[in-house]
């Protein structure tokens, strides 16, 4: 059997029925939090530029915009050995087509977002994320195509040979490089959302009759291909009764994870009693691989700079805490000169001994010098959100009013909240919850 075969017949197969109860609820809970970042994503002018360019295409590219929406706002989940973010594709290709092809089983539903979430993030592991990622490749983008064919390949109740044709077809429109690209809007998210595009219409192809080619993935093509190596073992290594769900990490607020650490790091020690004022000067140590990633200067102007900063972040988090809940970025900040002058005081250095826990944790020392003369030390390994300080179901709730009630307000986000919820757990409470999604998605496209 192939290693492409292999896949098909997990997607074709698996379900949420076979997975522990807890390992359910973590879905649940993931699945919330991607709505909400939807619904955030969607606030912000770069989302509203990519529906006006979207809002004539096809449904592929439709449904890649929504998905590109809740990767943009830079709040959604992310698999940190993989080095991929697959709750954007998963659940907006999910609750997409479960609307447009009246599918509400919440299990076949379920099922559909976790075979599309595994399939990425083993798909990042087995052509190692973390490293290709500096490298130019966007291990997301890359993997995208194939996590929305496995989606839809589920829904649209493909079998396991036709799934590996729709799966093949879709490794062989995933890119292999993304470069950098810069200004505002960014081309990343319409590559991404293009990437997503690609599975779906893979998966109407082979519907039409189309084949693919499940030995892609066996002997040297791979590599001869796309120029890295691919670990087959790793990637065929799936199982039914086992998710990555628990592997997963959720983002306490808005931020590149690369600098989550780090402002973990600064909040504990402005809670020992060390107050902005007196912070004369910052360093902060994190692992090589990603120190040219987060030393970035923020631009006001340029969105993403300002999620990706960690002299930002951190500065953000001293002065003007709930501005990292804010994904936008637009409105003017309360103190400009005062987060300003605390980012020149930060510097961002490498620290090779910190690699040895990197890619399963993304760690930060932060060493803060006061006005007095002293030094604090805080060293992060694990952060808020990461398996081993999982955000629990408050923590979520929490993080999602902070997200939406100042966008749609207090009584909007809590019903919202509650649809996203439940929305896997009845057949009614999936119609409710895909009939939301598509409600929120096509209000973004009217106002792009």
């Amino acid at each position: 059997m192939t290693v492409i075969s292999q896949l098909a017949e997990f997607v074709a197969h698996a379900s949420t029925a076979a997975l522990t109860h807890a390992e359910r609820e973590l879905q649940h809970r993931h699945v919330l939090d991607t709505v909400v970042a939807a619904v955030a994503g969607a606030q912000t002018g770069e989302a509203k530029s990519l529906a006006a360019l979207m809002r004539q295409r096809a449904l592929p590219e439709r449904i890649g915009q929504r998905a590109a929406t809740i990767r943009l706002s830079e709040v959604d989940d992310i698999h940190l050995v993989s080095c991929t973010t697959p709750s954007a594709t998963a659940v907006a290709v999910a609750l997409s087509l479960a609307e447009h092809l009246q599918r509400f089983d919440p299990v076949e539903v379920a099922s559909a977002i976790w075979v599309g979430t595994e399939l990425m993030t083993r798909m990042g592991e087995a052509v190692r994320g973390p490293e290709i990622l500096y490298r130019g490749v966007w291990p997301s983008c890359f993997a995208a195509p194939l996590s929305a064919a496995a989606t839809a390949a589920r829904l649209h109740r493909l079998d396991a040979s036709r799934a590996a044709d729709a799966l093949s077809l879709a490794m062989m429109l995933a890119t292999r490089g993304t470069g950098r690209p810069h200004g505002s809007p960014s081309a990343r998210w319409v590559m991404f959302a293009m990437a997503v595009a690609a599975g779906l219409s893979a998966v109407a192809a082979v519907e039409t009759g189309y084949r693919g080619d499940p030995a892609l993935l066996d002997g040297c093509a791979f590599e001869d291909a796309w120029g890295f190596a691919l670990d087959r073992d790793r990637l065929a290594a799936i199982t039914p009764r086992r998710s990555c769900y628990p592997a997963l990490s959720l983002k306490p607020f808005c931020s590149a994870k690369q600098s989550i650490a780090a402002v973990e790091a600064l909040r504990m020690l402005l809670a020992s009693g060390i107050k902005p004022d007196a912070i004369a000067a910052v360093r902060v140590k994190v692992p090589p691989a990603y120190l040219g990633m987060i030393s970035l200067k923020a631009q006001d102007q340029v969105r993403t700079t300002t999620l990706v900063s960690a002299a930002r972040q951190l500065a953000l988090l001293a002065i003007d805490p709930e501005r990292l809940y804010d994904v936008d970025r637009s409105r003017p900040m309360i103190a400009k000169e005062r987060v300003a002058e605390l980012e020149a005081k930060i510097t961002i250095v490498a620290e090779p001994a910190l690699a040895c826990h990197y890619p399963r944790s993304w760690p930060a020392e932060v060493e803060v010098l006061s006005t007095d003369g002293g030094t604090l030390r805080e060293l992060v390994v694990a952060a808020p959100g990461d398996p081993e300080r999982a955000l629990d179901a408050a923590a979520v709730d929490n993080k999602a009013h902070h997200l939406l009630d100042g966008l749609i307000g207090v009584a909007a986000a809590t019903e919202l909240i509650d649809i996203a919820g439940r929305g896997l757990e009845s057949e009614a409470d999936c119609r409710a919850l895909a009939a939301k999604f598509a409600q929120m998605s096509a209000a973004v496209g009217a106002k792009g």
